[in-house]
């Protein structure tokens, strides 16, 4: 995972994700890791199957794959 701090305090961290493959996938995944507490962005993109979250601390990744199994993925590892 590439975890990164910035001046705001917010923590930006990078995860891989199997199994998107279209806009929908994407945004089914956002969907879902938005509904983390704490969780103030998502970009996910099918084609390099990164999901990048912002969030005010850094997330329990037992939450985030829990989040990405609901949307019908699996979440592989922090990139």
């Amino acid at each position: 995972m590439t975890t990164q701090t910035d001046t705001q305090g917010s923590t930006t961290a990078v995860y891989q994700v199997t199994g998107m493959s279209c806009g929908h996938c994407e945004g089914s995944v956002s969907g879902e890791i938005s509904g983390i507490a704490g969780v103030s962005s998502v970009q996910a993109v099918a084609a390099t199957g990164e999901v990048t979250v912002v969030s005010v601390a850094p997330l329990d990744e037992e939450a985030v794959r829990a989040a990405v199994d609901e949307a019908g993925f699996e979440l592989v590892t922090e990139a």
